[in-house]
């Protein structure tokens, strides 16, 4: 049987108001475990984790409060793990969905304490928060709750830092970062210690060096962005991440140079170049592969992007989804698994 419950009740925020209600409680043997006050308009919102004495009911609850002048807005059954103080579950709660952007639902389920959180539009009794809506029955959410369920949606939508360090497989350092238009030496050097297959396969074309024409818009892409993986002075891999005429489409490329492939660093790259266009926006990323390569599907699949590829115009198209696991790669971060 419940003995232990979550209460909510407003109460006038007079000077002595809720010691009152806590003598009373303590008069029926009750015990109270936990308490927070909320701000709400006209006076304060208290909400309690009580344990009840024997033979208290949850009515004997409600009527003790009452007794007081304090208005019940709503109660449900509690257990262990309403104790953890707000700060603590909202911390808790912030560090799972920058771990892993698919659990973000759930994330806010914790942080609102509601009974549910799901993708689409709110309904009846219902709040709309971005692209999901949260349920509560037993207490409506407070301003206080809901302002802090759009902070951590606010801190999940965040662009990714600028410089992002990771480690590739083998435990070498390396820096994510912005490409300029004074690494145009850098990146030619990277194009010149890349094998005629690697090169091939990122241009579909048979050239042996880079264009110098192609450098500046390399690096400064008119409709997009460029991320460069840095290891001391030398740049050993290039992302691109360019907005196509679809609204909420953008195309991404990766070029690794061969000695730091099946390292993590295109793992890296992409997860960044993912966490970047989540940021702003975009909704699909596409990439345009050779039919025999499928080393960008396996780098998808061990970022932990979902995609799904089909043959068209003798290319194969690969579309990556810029939600999973790799999206929020915290600052430091130790790339495990083996990819170009």
């Amino acid at each position: 049987m419940t003995t232990t419950w979550r209460m909510r009740f407003e109460l006038s925020d007079s000077p002595g108001a809720l010691a009152r209600v806590m003598v009373r409680l303590a008069a029926a043997d009750c015990n109270v475990l936990a308490l927070h006050v909320m701000p709400v308009p006209g006076g304060v919102l208290d909400e309690i984790v009580v344990r009840a004495g024997e033979g208290v009911l949850p009515a004997d609850l409600v009527e003790a409060v009452r007794s007081e002048g304090a208005k019940c807005v709503g109660i449900t059954s509690a257990d262990m793990r309403d104790l953890v103080d707000e700060p603590t579950a909202a911390l808790r709660a912030a560090k799972m969905a920058l771990a892993d952007p698919d659990r973000t639902a759930e994330a806010l389920r914790q942080v609102l304490s509601a009974d549910a959180v799901t993708h689409g539009e709110a309904g009846d009794g219902q709040v709309q928060l971005g692209d999901m809506a949260a349920r509560r029955g037993w207490a409506r959410f407070t301003q206080v709750e809901l302002a802090r369920a759009e902070a951590l949606l606010d801190l999940v939508d965040a662009p990714a830092p600028a410089l992002r360090g990771v480690l590739s497989d083998d435990g070498v350092a390396l820096v994510l970062r912005p490409g300029t238009g004074a690494d145009e030496d850098a990146v030619a050097d990277l194009h010149s210690r890349c094998s005629m297959r690697t090169l091939f396969n990122r241009y579909h074309s048979g050239m042996r060096t880079l264009p110098r024409r192609w450098l500046h818009r390399l690096l400064s892409p008119p409709r997009g962005t460029t991320v460069l993986a840095q290891c001391a002075d030398q740049v050993v891999a290039l992302g691109q991440l360019i907005q196509t005429g679809t609204p909420d489409c953008a195309e991404i490329s990766l070029l690794v140079e061969d000695a730091w492939q099946h390292r993590g660093v295109g793992t890296a790259l992409l997860g960044a170049l993912a966490s970047d266009a989540r940021a702003a926006g975009y909704a699909e990323l596409v990439a345009w592969c050779l039919p025999s390569e499928t080393a960008l599907v396996r780098t998808a699949a061990r970022a932990g992007l979902q995609t799904t590829t089909r043959r068209e115009d003798g290319l194969l198209r690969v579309s990556i989804a810029p939600r999973g696991r790799a999206l929020k790669t915290s600052i430091t971060a130790v790339m495990a698994e083996k990819t170009r």
